[in-house]
This record gives C-alpha cells, sequence and structure tokens, in this order.
C-alpha cells in the first residue's frame, strides 16, 4: 500500500465562487466551486509536503499552510497578477538554486507560494 498523491484541496470560503473564479482566471486553474466536480490533471513533478514550526516567518501564524503552486514562466504570470491589482511579494533570497519562488495571497488571505523550477529540472518519476 502507497500514497500515490495529494487527490484535492478544499478550502472553507466566504464566497466559493468568487473565490474559484480568482484561481481560475488569475492563475488558470480549473477549479470548481462548492458541489463542482472539477478536475486539475497537474503535470508530474515535484512535491514537498513538509510540517514545519509553529514559530516559522514564512507565513502568517494565523494560517494552517502556505500553498506552493509549481509554475511555467513566472514573470508572465506575475504580470498578470499585479495587472489586476494583486501584490506579489518577491525578495533576492527567493532566487535559489531550487528555482524562483514569489508569495502572494488569494482574495480571503491564504498565503500563496509561487515556484518556478530551474531550466535544467526535469519532473521526477
Amino acid at each position: 500500500m502507497t500514497v500515490l498523491g495529494i487527490g484535492g484541496l478544499l478550502l472553507r470560503s466566504r464566497d466559493p465562487e468568487a473565490r474559484a473564479a480568482w484561481y481560475r482566471d488569475l492563475l488558470g486553474i480549473p477549479v470548481g466551486a462548492e458541489g463542482s466536480d472539477a478536475v486539475w490533471m497537474q503535470d508530474a513533478g515535484p512535491t514537498v509536503f513538509a510540517p514545519v514550526s509553529t514559530a516559522t516567518a514564512d507565513f502568517a501564524s494565523d494560517q494552517p499552510f502556505l500553498l506552493n503552486l509549481r509554475v511555467t514562466d513566472l514573470d508572465a504570470i506575475v504580470r498578470r497578477l499585479e495587472d489586476a491589482g494583486v501584490v506579489v511579494e518577491r525578495r533576492d533570497e527567493w532566487e535559489t538554486d531550487y528555482g524562483r519562488f514569489v508569495r502572494l495571497h488569494d482574495p480571503e488571505g491564504l498565503p500563496i507560494e509561487l515556484w518556478e523550477l530551474p531550466p535544467d529540472s526535469s519532473p521526477q518519476d
């Protein structure tokens, strides 16, 4: 017996339709609202699944997790988000050997990290 991957992520939401539209329109994720049958077939690649200390400064202490999304063409996504009025945080130290990262929040405050793998990375089997 083995776990094959993450099968879903359900987010409590004050306005499920608006939140779903934000993810669809700005990030291109086929998000469905409550009761829908939207399924996102993801590309193969690394997934980090790691408990972190409650003292972490990586995201606000009132948030139980940070959603990290693998992306391509990070600069284009950042432009689209900023054009829509989303504040995107960048730091020099987030340009690493593991790739490039930026952070933002969804409309209900969930912290999101976008991760663009380095150019020489290939999906893991």
